[in-house]
């Protein structure tokens, strides 16, 4: 077993301490820096990034960052769901780590959508139907998978249809 321990910080955000949700760092007792391409091979990290080490999983609306000593959760209920979440992680580091041998490490995240790909789909009359000041920022969000298509009314089906279908190879369609 590689991580055995860690103490847990569960906090508000700085920036806006009125956010109802929490954040949670876990502070890992072990180094578990060769793990880090293990884990994102059988997770299938967002991003990965090898100088500093970390993977960044996005998941159930969450961010999570698996760093060497440390894994940080934002979005978070209560504790009671930090406490799950890094205990399954814990298992999963464990899990790939005692697995490694028929694993391939994966140095590498998910490819990223291209911003001018989207913007090519969208209206681009800046109409701010969608709430945004610009297409180019509406676009930017779809790229980030904070929006979708059907986030801009004014785009026809079949662009939506078609930014769904590009989206989706990202594992960003919403």
């Amino acid at each position: 077993m590689l991580l055995r321990s860690y103490t847990k910080e569960i906090f508000r955000p700085q920036c806006n301490p009125s956010f109802q949700s929490l954040h949670c760092i876990a502070h890992l007792d072990q180094d578990i820096t060769e793990a880090l391409p293990y884990l994102n091979a059988t997770l299938g990290g967002f991003e990965y990034l090898k100088e500093p080490p970390a993977v960044t999983f996005r998941v159930h609306g969450k961010i999570i960052t698996v760093h060497p000593r440390e894994i940080a959760v934002n979005a978070l209920k209560d504790e009671e769901e930090a406490d799950k979440i890094i205990e399954w992680l814990k298992r999963e580091i464990n899990d790939a780590w005692e697995k490694r041998d028929q694993i391939k490490p994966k140095y590498e995240g998910l490819p990223k959508p291209k911003l001018l790909e989207i913007l090519k789909l969208l209206p681009k009359t800046n109409c701010r139907e969608c709430g945004q000041p610009t297409c180019m920022v509406f676009a930017s969000l779809v790229c980030q998978g904070a929006k979708s298509g059907h986030d801009c009314p004014p785009m026809d089906e079949v662009k939506r249809k078609k930014l769904r279908e590009y989206m989706t190879q990202f594992q960003l369609d919403q």
